[in-house]
């Protein structure tokens, strides 16, 4: 087999498993329903994966993958108030487009699964959103903060976002709204927090 037609397979086998898990949630999913969904054995699924946690560690680490360049792009080139509105733009979409991935990792395993990625991922961020709150500052269109902090309770506005669309789907908050409070907090207007 070569490279390419692996890496097809492989691609094949993780969009499969995420119409799988989406539809039949992590513990009714299994390694042969998979398999039927991508069109090859369940042999051929063992290849490429030891188990189904491997393939679901794998799959949201892709899908954290394909979050991370949609955020590159979103925030590259922008000034500081279009980098953080754009940050959180896309990470709100993100979660809402991904809606049955989310209910699946929340409801059927908890969100402890795959901790230890979803921690490094969270790191990553938290220093991005660092980055454009030290750009802002510097740049005087934001205020003086706790930059670390400041990061975190914008972290902690998108987990709540995430977790709403599990546990509370009728409260969720509009982008708009989010990124003008967000936006707004940080400005600098004169005032030194």
């Amino acid at each position: 087999m070569n490279r390419r037609s692996a890496e097809e397979s492989k691609k094949r086998i993780i969009s499969a498993a995420l119409k799988v898990f989406s539809e039949y949630g992590y513990r009714g999913a299994c390694m042969r329903l998979i398999a039927r969904q991508a069109g090859i054995s369940v042999g051929g699924v063992y290849l490429y994966f030891k188990n189904k946690e491997d393939l679901c560690l794998t799959m949201m680490k892709e899908r954290m993958d394909e979050l991370s360049g949609e955020l590159d792009r979103a925030i590259d080139m922008n000034t500081p108030e279009g980098a953080i509105a754009s940050y959180i733009r896309v990470q709100l979409e993100y979660a809402r487009r991904h809606k049955e991935l989310i209910l699946t990792y929340g409801k059927d395993q908890g969100f402890s699964f795959g901790v230890d990625l979803k921690r490094k991922f969270a790191k990553k961020q938290r220093r991005i959103i660092q980055n454009i709150i030290n750009k802002g500052i510097k740049t005087g269109i934001f205020a003086q903060c706790n930059v670390a902090e400041t990061a975190r309770i914008i972290i902690g506005i998108i987990r709540g976002y995430v977790l709403s669309i599990v546990v509370d789907p009728e409260n969720l908050f509009t982008v708009e709204e989010c990124n003008k409070f967000v936006v707004a907090g940080l400005k600098n207007n004169g005032n030194r927090l």
